[in-house]
């Protein structure tokens, strides 16, 4: 398992682990330079050593689903609770070293333009390496020529909303774009959410007066989630291009997209922690506007159905979508079903909780989880083998990973600037006691020691069939 190293120590040497990859497991030791694996196994030393005796030496978590730089929509800015300082602090707490950020334009801002913007702003404050998704709102245009550009760039995903009002008014455009992306070898993320739906039992909910955040569920019924995906598999399909259904909550439409990859079709699922370890049983509390998301959490049954997808394979990736917002604002007594506040914090607890209540129980291997959360989506955003592996050559991006030790969830440790978590007092068994990208330490034992920046926008190729 040796690889040719210089002369001399190398940077770092992580000893005595169990190396986790999506095909196996190894107990060697992993050796560092210049931000590189360049060794495993055999004679090392390194001039910082970190002792792994015990534990997992996983790659680091690939959270392709987060929103960490303003929503730009009819002309009003929207910030969230996390930038990429904050947001990137969570990550690397989390065991998470390389995102992707959905990236809203300005009015009037090519998508090129747009990219370059960000990624200036990205690689001041974050931490851990990134890439962005950029955001189709106006497929009429330039769109197509962005596209192109795009890919020549290295950019190689975008993102449509099918939730948002004026889809179907440019559903044909949208689907030009998405032949487009799919020519470029571009990935196209989708929130398949039908806005005509939504419209219309929104409008039926607040004339019967039901408006609190406890109906939200019956407002986004299950049905426009199946609907929206069952016509995005169509369209992509008619553009010959392959897609990625962001944050899939329901086990209805989890089979539309399973029948798909039966067909052949590239469609890739992706699901997040708040379907995994909530049900819509939260509605019906208090505290019901907290667990606001979009898609709404659904019954235990799609819970079920989504962890067997996990298992399974149909369901390719979990992310989290984090999208944070203070809990005042979580809870401000002015929002109802038509202007609520979905989304919240997740980064810093996807990995502990997913390896918790999955690899734990026995509902995920070990290798499975290292999968989901982080070898499928390097593959499937041009990743890979740089990110969502650790093989010689590969980027050191490592997590030295204590699979027993237990932990309680604590708001006041918490690195998010939205200041609670959904998971507030529960015990999770598993945590990160390191989190390393290309070789700098940027986690350990409870601290993040990087300043900020640091993070890179890494350069990506296409879509890697799974």
């Amino acid at each position: 398992m040796s690889g040719p190293t210089d002369e001399g120590l190398l940077d770092l040497v992580v000893t005595g682990g169990t190396v986790v990859t999506s095909s196996g497991t190894a107990t060697t030791d992993v050796g560092v330079l210049d931000g590189r694996v360049v060794q495993l196994g055999g004679s090392m030393s390194g001039r910082e050593v970190i002792d792994a005796s015990g534990m997992l030496v996983l790659p680091g978590g690939v959270d392709m689903h987060v929103h960490l730089s303003p929503v730009e929509l009819e002309g009003e800015s929207v910030p969230w609770a996390d930038d990429f300082d904050s947001g990137s602090r969570a990550a690397a707490a989390g065991g998470v070293t390389t995102i992707g950020n959905i990236t809203f334009p300005r009015s009037g801002e090519r998508l090129p333009e747009l990219v370059a913007r960000v990624a200036a702003e990205a690689a001041r404050d974050s931490i851990v390496d990134f890439v962005l998704h950029p955001v189709v709102l106006e497929p009429a245009g330039t769109a197509v020529a962005d596209v192109a550009q795009l890919a020549e760039q290295g950019h190689t995903s975008i993102k449509m909303f099918m939730s948002l009002g004026h889809f179907d008014a440019q559903a044909a455009e949208f689907v030009q774009v998405l032949a487009a992306a799919g020519r470029s070898g571009l990935l196209t993320m989708v929130h398949c959410e039908d806005a005509c739906v939504i419209e219309a039992v929104t409008a039926r909910l607040v004339a019967e007066g039901r408006t609190s955040l406890q109906h939200y569920g019956e407002s986004r019924p299950e049905v426009s989630e199946v609907v929206a995906v069952t016509r995005m598999i169509a369209m992509a399909e008619a553009a010959e291009a392959p897609i990625y259904i962001v944050h899939l909550g329901s086990a209805a439409a989890l089979a539309e997209a399973r029948a798909a990859l039966g067909r052949g079709q590239q469609v890739y699922v992706e699901t997040r922690p708040i379907y995994l370890h909530f049900t819509d049983a939260e509605f019906a509390t208090d505290a019901a506007p907290l667990f606001v998301g979009n898609p709404p959490l659904r019954a235990l049954s799609d819970q079920q159905a989504l962890w067997a997808g996990l298992a399974a394979g149909h369901v390719h990736t979990c992310c989290t979508d984090h999208a944070a917002w203070t809990k005042e604002q979580k809870l401000d007594p002015a929002l109802t079903v038509q202007n609520a506040r979905p989304g919240m914090a997740d980064l810093e607890t996807l990995m502990p909780l997913l390896f918790s209540e999955g690899v734990r129980t026995g509902r995920l291997s070990v290798e499975r989880f290292v999968e989901v959360t982080s070898t499928n989506a390097a593959k499937l955003f041009g990743l890979f083998p740089r990110k969502g592996t650790i093989a010689i050559g590969s980027d050191a991006d490592l997590v030295v990973w204590d699979p027993v030790r237990p932990r309680r969830i604590d708001d006041s440790r918490a690195q998010s600037r939205s200041g609670y978590s959904l998971y507030d007092g529960r015990e999770v068994v598993g945590t990160p006691v390191a989190t390393i990208s290309r070789g700098r330490v940027l986690f350990r034992d409870g601290q993040v020691l990087a300043p900020p920046g640091g993070g890179r926008l890494v350069p990506r190729g296409s879509t890697r069939p799974l």
